[in-house]
């Protein structure tokens, strides 16, 4: 058996299996894609880092979801974009392995800091005048730092697993990038143990992180409905709703493709969802935590001000 694990050296990425010419409109709409969350992430780094007025906890976690979203994007995007014009290109086995472990970090990183955002939201609405004191930066290095050891711990113990399994051919994934169960379908070994884990950690880290989510947000929008200025109450209830609404996207998806039975179509299926972690995601992120706030858009103006003035 370990004789036959190292006739597979490489892997084929199958990518998206359509016609040439639908391909070529792939990747030009992708690259966009990419390039507007490179862009748009960058911009709120950059006006975090520049801007002394957003040297907030509520900014700070920001930043780290901007940097895991570019992450993300950048570890799927360019293989993917890649394949679209030469779709016979191999990816090494070693690096197949290392763009699962990447995507599946960033994946539980960005599961922590959307708890840690919408805890973050809780106390600033609900206890303002102790805001200062729960959040101070003491802990919000601290919830960072946990946000990304656990999502890099859990993501090594999936590939761990996978690298212990025999892989004999044949090479072909059906995905754009080596995604954790289109890898586990060509090993040469029974993976249950394998599933047992993707399982259990998928309840660790979608199920349990989204009803913190939700519970934060729901006593939030219970304060909402206290405030007495309707003008107020417009403006919280239409920036959580938004929030909500990028929560359910990346949770959804992510229990849809884990935790539910698999059809005939799941393939296909399972490359529309991931769509949302390498595109849809990390390009709304800027929109709808950021560009939409009049704090980031008064950073953006004082920075143009500054570089005409110089």
């Amino acid at each position: 058996m370990e004789n036959n694990q190292t006739t597979v050296t490489d892997f084929i990425l199958l990518g998206f299996l359509v016609s040439p010419k639908v391909q070529m409109v792939l990747f030009w709409l992708f690259l966009l894609l990419y390039i507007l969350t490179l862009v748009g992430n960058g911009v709120i780094l950059s006006l975090i880092c520049l801007d002394s007025r957003l040297h907030t906890p509520m900014y700070f976690f920001l930043s780290q979801l901007a940097i895991v979203d570019i992450c993300y994007a950048s570890n799927t995007v360019p293989q993917m974009l890649a394949n679209l014009l030469d779709p016979a290109k191999p990816i090494s086995f070693v690096g197949c392995i290392m763009q699962n472990y990447l995507f599946l970090m960033f994946a539980h990183t960005e599961c922590l800091l959307l708890v840690m955002m919408s805890y973050d939201r809780y106390v600033a609405i609900c206890h303002p005048l102790r805001y200062t004191l729960i959040m101070n930066w003491g802990v919000c290095i601290a919830l960072v730092i946990t946000s990304w050891a656990f999502g890099s711990l859990l993501a090594l113990v999936h590939v761990i697993l996978m690298i212990r399994l025999p892989f004999c051919g044949p090479r072909e994934i059906n995905h754009f990038f080596c995604e954790l169960l289109s890898v586990l379908k060509l090993a040469c070994a029974d993976i249950w143990l394998n599933k047992l884990v993707i399982f259990v950690v998928a309840v660790f880290i979608l199920v349990g992180p989204l009803c913190l989510v939700l519970i934060s947000y729901t006593r939030i929008l219970s304060a909402i409905l206290g405030i007495q200025s309707g003008e107020g109450r417009k403006k919280a209830f239409s920036t959580c709703s938004s929030h909500l609404c990028v929560v359910g996207l990346f949770f959804g998806s992510a229990i849809i493709t884990y935790m539910t039975p698999k059809s005939k179509n799941s393939g296909e299926q399972q490359k529309i969802l991931f769509l949302f972690y390498s595109f849809f995601n990390p390009s709304l992120n800027p929109l709808i935590y950021s560009l939409r706030n009049s704090e980031v858009k008064g950073a953006l103006r004082r920075v143009l001000r500054k570089d005409r003035i110089g």
